[in-house]
């Protein structure tokens, strides 16, 4: 789910509570927006392809941080927690299930494409598939250490996305019934 990525985003985020507190809400909110950038070629292109780069996105992840840590400010450190966000995102969907519509079927072999290597890293499929209870559980325990180190606006977006996170779980294998109906 992007809520879990969200989550995951926010455990690299979370140090900067402790070193640099007055930079940690930016540096929270821009590792929930890389978090989440990945999964936006689910509106244009082919899913985890078009915007997932696990090879592609550690170079600019891993000169912002450098660059970060030399000069850490609001600008260095969100783009640094941004794309280091995104790239932990596009590798780790190699672990869950397929893009397809109904990826509890495991009817697919493709988990991330790969671009320098013009081919398709195959799903583990440790998560299952996205909105699965395991999902619903990562996503939940990736949000607590946040829950208590964040306030304001960044606890309230764990918040909601542990409520998002419920409702898509609840009705995670429906969705691509009613998407068929719709558009048949």
């Amino acid at each position: 789910m992007v809520t879990t990525h969200a989550a995951i985003g926010l455990l690299l985020a979370l140090p900067l509570v402790a070193v640099a507190p007055e930079l940690a809400a930016v540096g929270a909110l821009a590792a929930v927006a890389g978090g989440v950038f990945p999964d936006l070629d689910l509106l244009v292109g082919v899913h985890r392809r078009t915007l997932h780069f696990p090879a592609y996105y550690w170079l600019p992840a891993l000169s912002a941080s450098a660059l970060a840590l030399a000069r850490p400010g609001p600008a260095t450190v969100a783009v640094a927690l941004f794309f280091l966000s995104a790239a932990v995102h596009s590798v780790s969907d190699a672990f869950g299930g397929g893009p397809e519509l109904r990826p509890w079927e495991a009817t697919s072999d493709e988990g991330v494409y790969l671009h320098p290597k013009d081919r398709w890293i195959p799903p583990k499929r440790w998560i299952r598939y996205d909105g699965a209870p395991e999902d619903l559980l990562l996503a939940a325990a990736l949000s607590i250490p946040a829950l208590f180190a964040f306030d304001g606006v960044v606890r309230s977006i764990v918040v909601v996305g542990l409520v998002i996170s419920a409702a898509y779980a609840a009705v995670r294998k429906r969705i691509p019934e009613e998407l068929l109906e719709r558009f048949q």
